[in-house]
């Protein structure tokens, strides 16, 4: 994979969870000690849980002709997963692979939020997501499908249901980012769908986001708080 930023459209997801020895660990010990120590001195909120990062990305048609894209899951603790992104991802094999559902209002805009003062990113824009963790494990699967729904419920109380995903995957390959988008039109305004959120938000005793924000307009794709991933990924679909 190149450093470039680029789409890839897929019928399905195909994540398996495995073991995986990361050689990072063991070379980069003190300095991630080191790192997490000086994070969490800054930010008290940051916890050391564990995640999940890809080892193994792999597109490929299965034998009906079928769009695929395989991903190898393993297990990490944050502390480790965030000195890697933070030390400019020294290992090149390993991606940070997450889903996220762009939530489409029935006038056009998207549902991003602000990330929140504790959040490791706080003040960029992103769409409600996260790095995938333990909740998304089904035996020896990784459910990004349901990881997309349980983060969108949990930062922003809006629920939905796989029904309501439109067919297949538009997969942003940013670097070691690879965001898994899944596009849900939603069948109320921007205006509406944006009270709803900032209610859930003022209900919660720790948020995780500052506040929704809706984008409806390429005008708003310079906002220096939006990724790359994000950008190259709205701009084809706003007006």
């Amino acid at each position: 994979m190149t450093d470039a930023v680029r789409i890839l459209e897929v019928d399905r997801l195909d994540c398996r969870l495995v073991r995986h020895d990361w050689e990072f660990e063991r070379r980069y010990e003190r300095e991630i000690v080191a790192h997490w120590a000086e994070r969490k001195s800054s930010n008290t909120a940051l916890f050391d849980g564990p995640v999940l990062l890809a080892c193994r990305v792999e597109p490929r048609q299965n034998a009906a002709g079928g769009r695929v894209l395989g991903l190898d899951f393993f297990e990490v603790t944050f502390s480790r997963f965030l000195a890697w992104r933070d030390f400019g991802f020294p290992d090149r094999e390993v991606y940070n692979c997450f889903a996220m559902p762009a939530v489409r209002t029935s006038d056009g805009a998207f549902l991003l939020g602000v990330m929140g003062p504790r959040h490791s990113c706080a003040g960029q824009l992103y769409f409600p997501a996260g790095t995938p963790d333990r909740n998304d494990i089904v035996g020896d699967r990784v459910d990004l499908d349901g990881s997309a729904i349980r983060e969108l419920a949990e930062e922003t109380g809006v629920c939905v249901d796989e029904i309501m995903f439109a067919p297949g995957w538009r997969v942003v390959f940013d670097s070691q980012r690879i965001a898994c988008m899944k596009i849900i039109d939603w069948p109320t305004s921007a205006t509406e769908l944006a009270g709803q959120v900032e209610r859930h938000i003022a209900r919660e005793k720790d948020p995780e986001l500052a506040s929704g924000y809706m984008l409806g307009a390429r005008d708003q794709l310079s906002d220096p708080r939006l990724p790359a991933f994000m950008t190259a990924f709205l701009e084809p679909l706003l007006s």
